[in-house]
């Protein structure tokens, strides 16, 4: 996606911009992925840290040794002249992962191994909501080395991770930081028939060194499993070029999601997400929680309910009665739980239905309405 498309502008001073590198006059992101020659498997022995030093810098090197084979750089030829990103091998099968907005657009796709090896890769399937993307290519067997999946549930704010791929064209480079946050959101780039953007939930925040031309590359943790797929940075800071530069505020997909979505991209070429039909509103101020009359600090409140979506059909209410603050309407129903699962915050109902729901299951969502706690079943659609 073009750099001038930049994600979520949350305040006048900071930028969700997508990690990707343009090559021509005009900016866009993509990236090639780089296999080796050989079907030799990665290794899959765990690795573990020490507190010396020198074992720490062990437990990197032979992770960057273990895992660097699956790792590619993506180069993308567009009508805007072309952009870089990165990917990696998902299986034997040739399949790449990476981000839709490396490849979006694009009329060529080249993907570069480690190894040195190039081919030309056919983008087989794309989501907008979680801004994935599969690649295939008929390479050599000992060209793919496919990496490892983790689990992003047994992820903790603190963990060292590492972010590897091909920032400002430098393929393979590695860089290390920690979680910073879980349960993230952004826009996603599948729009809603209002022209509005649906959500993308369950993202990792990170201050590992995220640039343009990481978009799409791993995150791994320190046993060398992918647990995110790199996706965008918060920064006021752009080069000469109008390219964002990393400000230690990462984002990436979490790896429950690409496990969920890849395999269908794979088969289908597309992924339908569970679907209510409402807009919320969370992390409200004190003053915001006083005026609706609120009983409790957290919960997701609802704003609007899309007429003749799941919700509505449920009887979800949406706010309707003016306040003293400007476009906040009380009356709403709040959100406390989905499942039986304490909702805190919109992303964090998000994150369940997208980790856990398909279109057409049904959920039961309890909701703080005036003085009564009701349950309320609803039966989800696809999106839009």
């Amino acid at each position: 996606m073009k750099l001038s498309r930049i994600f979520v502008v949350l305040s006048v001073l900071f930028l969700s911009a997508l990690a990707c590198q343009a090559t021509g006059q005009t900016p866009s992101p993509l990236t090639a992925p780089e296999v080796p020659t050989a079907i030799i498997p990665l290794d899959t022995s765990p690795l573990t840290a020490n507190t010396n030093p020198a074992s720490q810098q062990d437990v990197l090197t032979n992770l960057y040794q273990k895992v660097s084979p699956g790792i590619v750089a993506i180069q993308v030829t567009n009508d805007q002249g072309g952009s870089l990103g990165s990917g990696f091998v998902h299986d034997t099968q040739g399949n790449i992962v990476t981000n839709y907005h490396v490849v979006e657009g694009a009329s060529q796709v080249e993907v570069d191994f480690m190894s040195g090896f190039k081919i030309y890769g056919t983008v087989i399937g794309t989501d907008l909501d979680s801004d994935l993307a599969v690649v295939k290519v008929d390479a050599p067997a000992g060209e793919l080395h496919p990496v490892s999946m983790g689990d992003s549930t047994d992820l903790q704010v603190g963990q060292t991770v590492v972010a590897i791929g091909n920032p400002f064209g430098l393929n393979g480079t590695m860089t290390v930081g920690i979680i910073s946050a879980l349960g993230r959101t952004l826009d996603s780039v599948h729009a809603t028939p209002s022209g509005n953007t649906f959500t993308a939930g369950d993202i990792i925040q990170t201050d590992a060194a995220i640039n343009p031309g990481n978009s799409g590359g791993p995150l791994f943790d320190l046993n060398g499993n992918v647990i995110g797929v790199n996706r965008a940075i918060r920064t006021t800071n752009f080069t000469t070029t109008g390219e964002p530069v990393n400000s230690g505020i990462g984002f990436a997909i979490s790896v429950n999601v690409v496990k969920r979505v890849v395999p269908v991209l794979i088969t289908d070429g597309k992924y339908d997400y569970p679907y209510l039909g409402i807009s919320s509103l969370d992390d409200m101020s004190l003053a915001m929680i006083e005026t609706l009359g609120l009983k409790t600090f957290t919960g997701a409140y609802v704003t609007q309910v899309v007429a003749g979506g799941p919700a509505d059909k449920a009887g979800i209410i949406a706010g309707t009665q003016t306040t003293s603050i400007p476009n906040l309407l009380a009356g709403g129903d709040l959100i406390v739980a989905v499942d039986g699962h304490t909702i805190r915050r919109f992303d964090e109902l998000l994150a369940y239905l997208i980790g856990n729901k398909s279109p057409g299951d049904t959920v039961v969502l309890t909701v703080l309405r005036g003085s009564d706690k009701v349950d309320v079943p609803i039966t989800l659609d696809k999106r839009p």
